[in-house]
């Protein structure tokens, strides 16, 4: 796989980043939203075998192309499946063009100090080099600010910046995802926080790698327009955050050089009981949308 066109696409192409990336207590919910019951398997092996199909689907539907979509990100389950007899990551990029992902996360600690910092992730040099095997392009982990407390958000930048550097140094691009969450008493005033803890971890640092922001669309437009022109970040993301997709879109509009990683807003619409005509048509439809809010130029 092409490290240096992978790079060219994720840093200047036009499109968006499709999420494909829910695991463990957020599965049945996807799945209930898809149109299947819980009903319908018996253990965790059976539901993300489920969840694995509802991806497959998705990922070999006409509209899943690099034409409108940059890249894609992948729970570890799907990183190590197959997509027509084809390992995901591979078929993403030579089938389709479009650049893999993973996650890397392992799920949030409790709330402390207004936030939910990421829980240790056992293993993790193992999983990134078995990722860089498969072509794995680089890497997502999730972390969640409720409240403008200075500290907790200064924390949770933190363990982001360190996060990324142990992922930078196994040749991955780290996607850091600190989502303000939409229904904060006072969302605009923890991305205020957010964005000067963003900045101050930016400028200093260290090596040559450089990273990518994943975030909830502010409040405040064009709030991280100078993180999207910062020489060491290679694109600023924002996720849905569980706005609707027409308003999810909306809202990105008003952000130049920000594009959608969009999980559910992406997803919304389709159903289990759809013919594949249907599915392909809807799907194509959520993907122009989100592709046209994508497309602010600076």
């Amino acid at each position: 796989m092409s490290i240096a066109q992978m790079k060219e696409n994720m840093s200047s192409h036009a499109g968006f980043i499709a999420a494909l990336d829910q695991s463990g207590g957020s599965t049945p919910g996807a799945l209930r939203h898809y149109g299947i019951p819980d009903t319908a398997y018996s253990n965790d092996a059976e539901m993300f075998a489920l969840m694995h199909q509802m991806r497959v689907r998705v990922i070999t539907s006409p509209a899943f192309t690099g034409k409108k979509i940059i890249a894609a990100i992948l729970f570890e389950q799907t990183m190590n499946g197959l997509v027509k007899d084809v390992p995901t990551p591979t078929y993403l990029w030579k089938e389709r063009g479009i650049v893999p992902f993973l996650k890397v996360d392992k799920g949030l600690e409790a709330e402390a100090g207004g936030v939910q910092m990421m829980k240790p992730i056992p293993g993790l040099d193992v999983l990134l080099e078995h990722a860089v095997k498969l072509g794995i392009y680089g890497t997502k982990a999730r972390s969640v600010i409720r409240l403008p407390e200075p500290a907790g958000v200064a924390a949770i930048v933190k363990q982001q910046f360190a996060l990324a550097e142990q992922i930078a140094a196994h040749g991955l691009v780290p996607i850091l995802e600190p989502e303000v969450l939409i229904k904060s008493p006072d969302k605009a005033g923890a991305e205020t926080l957010l964005h000067e803890e963003l900045k101050r971890g930016l400028d200093a640092l260290p090596g040559n790698y450089q990273v990518m922001i994943k975030v909830s669309i502010p409040e405040k437009s064009d709030l991280y327009l100078d993180l999207v022109k910062h020489p060491r970040v290679q694109r600023v993301v924002a996720l849905s955050g569980g706005y609707p997709r027409d308003e999810a879109c909306k809202r990105l509009s008003a952000n130049h050089g920000m594009i959608a990683s969009f999980s559910r807003a992406l997803l919304e619409e389709l159903r289990y009981q759809m013919t594949d005509e249907q599915f392909n048509q809807t799907l194509a439809a959520s993907i122009d949308e989100i592709y046209q809010a994508s497309s602010q130029k600076i």
